[in-house]
């Protein structure tokens, strides 16, 4: 299979006061084209710092990312701006929603951002069509008019799950995904994930729970800020 994302000895450390510490101590990793994959490890490990930046949201110290022929780590800011909005999709442990916005303008929020006001007019029936679609699949579709406070948790991922699709972005990136609900609801957003996979998504999940990780196809584990071998 294609490699879609790898890490070459990256490194992250933060200043904390007078205390330099370091998170990531040199990271090599590689995640193929429709893999799902699970990053586990202990509180503090470096997971959500390599999912960040995995993503583009954080830049290593050291070290290279790359996405297929594209050195993320060099890109200057509107090409990382096009990576984060077109090509890579964020599923957060706190769903991260836009309280002032409904439902179905929260899923639309990503490709509302890559149009712009101008092109906004022409594009918006095609945009809500395939939120529409979106929030159906993960069914919504009775909540679009909803803002998100009035949802469950379960349903507020879901949301937050169909915004990270809005685009159709090659990579989705989840960090604890399943932390902020019960068995029962995290166990639903995991099936979501693996019939998404099952589609073709490339999926990386972090998560400090090893029966979660479970659900992947494949697990890494991160020790000390590097990946176990």
């Amino acid at each position: 299979m294609e490699t879609i994302i790898k890490t070459d000895n990256i490194k992250k450390s933060y200043k904390m006061g007078k205390t330099q510490l370091e998170v990531l101590r040199g990271v090599d990793l590689s995640i193929k084209k429709g893999e799902f994959v699970a990053v586990v490890g202990a509180s503090g490990s470096g997971k959500s710092t390599l999912l960040h930046i995995l993503g583009a949201l954080d830049t290593p110290d050291s070290g290279s990312v790359h996405y297929q022929d594209q050195r993320l780590d060099r890109l200057r800011w509107g090409k990382l701006n096009h990576f984060r909005n077109k090509t890579v999709g964020f599923v957060f442990q706190f769903y991260h929603l836009l309280d002032e916005l409904t439902v179905l303008e929260n899923a639309m929020a990503p490709a509302m951002a890559s149009v712009g006001t101008v092109g906004w007019p022409s594009l918006k029936p095609k945009i809500q069509e395939r939120a529409y679609g979106l929030l159906e699949r993960f069914g919504l579709k009775d909540r679009i008019k909803h803002k998100p406070y009035e949802l469950s948790g379960g349903e507020r991922q879901r949301v937050a799950i169909a915004r990270a699709l809005m685009n159709a972005p090659p990579l989705l990136l989840a960090d604890e995904p399943t932390g902020n609900l019960d068995s029962q609801t995290g166990h639903g957003i995991l099936e979501a994930f693996k019939e998404l996979n099952a589609e073709g998504q490339t999926i990386v999940m972090v998560t400090h729970d090893e029966r979660i990780a479970d659900q992947a196809s494949r697990t890494i584990q991160l020790l000390d800020g590097k990946v176990k071998s």
